[in-house]
Formats: C-alpha cells, sequence, structure tokens
C-alpha cells in the first residue's frame, strides 16, 4: 500500500529525532506519593533536571537549584505521570499533523490527555501518515503532548468492524501468512506493538471472529521482536482465542459475556495476560439505561474477577474513538472494584512494570521526570485522580491548570 511506504519513511526519520531539552523544574510543598503503596510524604520537594529526577525529600532537606522554576504545590499531591493505556489520535484535528499548526494540536492534546494527567499513551490504531509526525513533533517540543506508543492494527477477513467507515482501508488477512506480514510490516515502520481484532463487530451480523493460528502467527512475530501484542475481543470466542494465541493484553472488558470462567481466569494468570477495562466505554454503545446498566454490572464484575485473580489491571479509556475525555467517570467505576491505591497503580506502577518501562511509575531519583500535580488526595478520594493542577513530563510541564 502507497500509504505505508509513506509511513515507513516517516517512521525512519522519527527515529533520529532527539527529545526536546528539559528545564529545570521544583515541586515544593506538596503531600508526595512515591508509589500507590508508599505512605504519604508531606511537605514533599521533586527536583527535575535534564529530564530526569535528581531529588526528592521533604522541604528544609534538599537544596534548590538557583536557576530552577519552582511550582508550589502546597495542599496538593504529587504522583507519578499517568498512563492510558488505549487511546486512538484518529480525530479530525490530527489529521495532516506533521504540517498543521502546532497551537490546536496542543489544545487538542490538552482537551484530550494532558489535562487529565497523561505523560505516556498507547495509541491502538490510528492512520500512521498522521501519527508518527505526531510524536516526532512533540519529541522536538513543537507540540506539547505525552510520550506515544502505537500498535498496528489486524483484522480478520470481512471484519471492517460497523464503526469504522467502509472508505477507510484496513488490513485484513485471511492466512497466518498474511498475518506474519502485516506484523513485520507494522513494526518496520516504527510501530511499537501490535492490535488484534481477534473478534469484529458487524451490527446486525454475526461477529466476524479470527482464527487462533492468524493471531498466533501476528504474536510470534512481535515477542521475537519484544513489542507486545493487544487484542480486541468480541465475545467468548474471541477471548479464548487471545488465550490459545498468548496475546499479552485484552483491549477492552467483553460486555457480552456476564463473567470470565475459572478456566480463563486460570489461564489468564498462566499466560500473565493483562487486562485494560475501558469501563466508560460502555456507557456509551446502548441508549436503553437499564441495558447500560447491566453492560456495566457485567464488565466491572469482570474486573473485579481478573483483579482478584492477581492479573495486571492498566487504566485506559478508548479517548478518541469516544469522546468521553474527562476521566472521572472511568476512575469511578474502576473504584466499583478496586480500591483508590489499585486505580492509581493502574495508571502508573502496573504500566510502566508490564511494559518494561524501568524509569517510570514512581517517583524517585533517577526515574524519568514524568509526574502529575493533583488538587486533591487519591487515597482520600478516587475523583482526585481527575483533578489535576500540573503535567509533566520529560521534565517540561505540558500543562498547568489556570
Amino acid at each position: 500500500m502507497t500509504w505505508l511506504r509513506t509511513a515507513l519513511v516517516l517512521g525512519l526519520l522519527g527515529s533520529a529525532v532527539a527529545p526536546a531539552d528539559a528545564e529545570t523544574v521544583v515541586l515544593r510543598g506538596g503531600s508526595l506519593y512515591a508509589s500507590p503503596d508508599a505512605a504519604a510524604l508531606p511537605d514533599a520537594v521533586v527536583v527535575m533536571t535534564d529530564g530526569v529526577i535528581s531529588a526528592v525529600g521533604k522541604s528544609g532537606d534538599v537544596k534548590l537549584p538557583a536557576d530552577a522554576r519552582v511550582i508550589d504545590c502546597s495542599g496538593k499531591t504529587i504522583v507519578a505521570g499517568f498512563w492510558n493505556s488505549h487511546v486512538h489520535f484518529t480525530e479530525p484535528v490530527w489529521r495532516n499533523a506533521g504540517t498543521a499548526l502546532a497551537a490546536p494540536l496542543t489544545q487538542h492534546m490538552q482537551d484530550m490527555l494532558t489535562r487529565w494527567g497523561f505523560t505516556t499513551v498507547w495509541d491502538l490504531g490510528s492512520d500512521p501518515r498522521d501519527s508518527l509526525p505526531l510524536r516526532q513533533r512533540i519529541a522536538k517540543g513543537e507540540v506539547a503532548g505525552p510520550t506515544i506508543l502505537f500498535a498496528g492494527n489486524i483484522f480478520p477477513k470481512g471484519g471492517h468492524p460497523v464503526y469504522i467507515p467502509r472508505e477507510v482501508q484496513l488490513p485484513e488477512v485471511a492466512t497466518p501468512e498474511e498475518a506474519t506480514k502485516w506484523a513485520r510490516d507494522w513494526l518496520a515502520i516504527g510501530e511499537d506493538g501490535i492490535k488484534l481484532f481477534t473478534g469484529a463487530f458487524m451490527g446486525d451480523k454475526p461477529v466476524v471472529n479470527m482464527d487462533p493460528s492468524i493471531a498466533k502467527a501476528a504474536v510470534e512475530v512481535a515477542h521475537a521482536q519484544g513489542k507486545p501484542v493487544f487484542a480486541h475481543p468480541q465475545n467468548k470466542v474471541g477471548v479464548e482465542t487471545v488465550i490459545a494465541s498468548d496475546v499479552d493484553v485484552l483491549a477492552h472488558t467483553t460486555p457480552g459475556e456476564r463473567a470470565y470462567t475459572d478456566d480463563q481466569l486460570a489461564r489468564f494468570k498462566a499466560h500473565g495476560t493483562a487486562l485494560i477495562p475501558t469501563l466508560s466505554l460502555f456507557t456509551t454503545v446502548v441508549l436503553d439505561p437499564n441495558v447500560t446498566n447491566r453492560i456495566i454490572a457485567a464488565t466491572v464484575n469482570q474486573l473485579k474477577q481478573f483483579s482478584e485473580n492477581g492479573g495486571t489491571v492498566l487504566f485506559g479509556t478508548d479517548v478518541g474513538f469516544t469522546q468521553i475525555y474527562d476521566t472521572t467517570q472511568e476512575v469511578e467505576l474502576m473504584h466499583r472494584a478496586l480500591s483508590e491505591r489499585q486505580v492509581l497503580a493502574s495508571l502508573t506502577i502496573n504500566p510502566a512494570t508490564f511494559f518494561k518501562a524501568a524509569k517510570k511509575g514512581r517517583v524517585e531519583t533517577g526515574f524519568d521526570a514524568d509526574l502529575v500535580v493533583l488538587d486533591g488526595d487519591p487515597v482520600s478520594d478516587v475523583r482526585n485522580l481527575a483533578r489535576v493542577s500540573t503535567t509533566i513530563r520529560a521534565g517540561h510541564v505540558i500543562y498547568q491548570k489556570p
């Protein structure tokens, strides 16, 4: 495909882009949770130099650099930068992102992601001709935004979902060989993982599921390069394909199923599968509130089962596909199954650990300077996770509440 060749060139160019220089920033006076399970450190100071946390301690115990930008965090709470492990850069504003004016891109990035504390995101499906240049512009400091990781999509043959316009070209595969080629091509252009539609929603027609042998072929390519694989299952068959093909991450809970089976839970645990619940997404799929309540009850139950089984839970909202930018509803729904600290972990240490980002997810000396300042304590009220005062990525302030 011509667009894939174009994306390959963009991806190779993007690999040479150096990150923008970081400023020296100090957060002073806030209460700090260095990790989700840590006790709060009151009246804390965090110093960030050249994109790295260079000092952490109590006010008065840490020397402040003379040239630092000091942000007063009195009465606020400092935590590690947030991950959204399921987003899409597919809205019209992102078209021609390589040449579009920077200000509107930064503004929409703020509306969608940075004002909610996101410093790292996984884009699970977008046009690389737009999204790869967007990543380049963020790296150069032209657009204020998070670190972006991308997953290239693969669909089953005849599985063009009804919610994606028919004119959009999709990589549909009918054989393991085709899946192998597509997975290699996606990773060659600079994508960071693969997303498989193990089940495609076809409206009033039956779900089109992906054959496990096809899914396995793509997984083998990704895993050989140390890359993760996400999957969108639409029903029980799609979930079974996730397990059979050794997919790493369930990109959604499954609203058509009341619960995971004991056998599925055991195999999730054996495979080390992670789950992105995307609970707020399911408030948008039907108009009947009674049906919505049943869907939410089922998906919250799946999250509770999965967490109690010891599985890794990752925060993700499917934003970009939905326009629910405000994360309040998602954290409230997750809190029906998880504690406040567990929700915080899904935003910070869980994804950092799962995706092997060794210097993210905690507020410690030597870690990446990705931090969020909240207006309130998230352990006392989970909704404070959506009340963001300042977002910092790689030592740069990329959002500050007016």
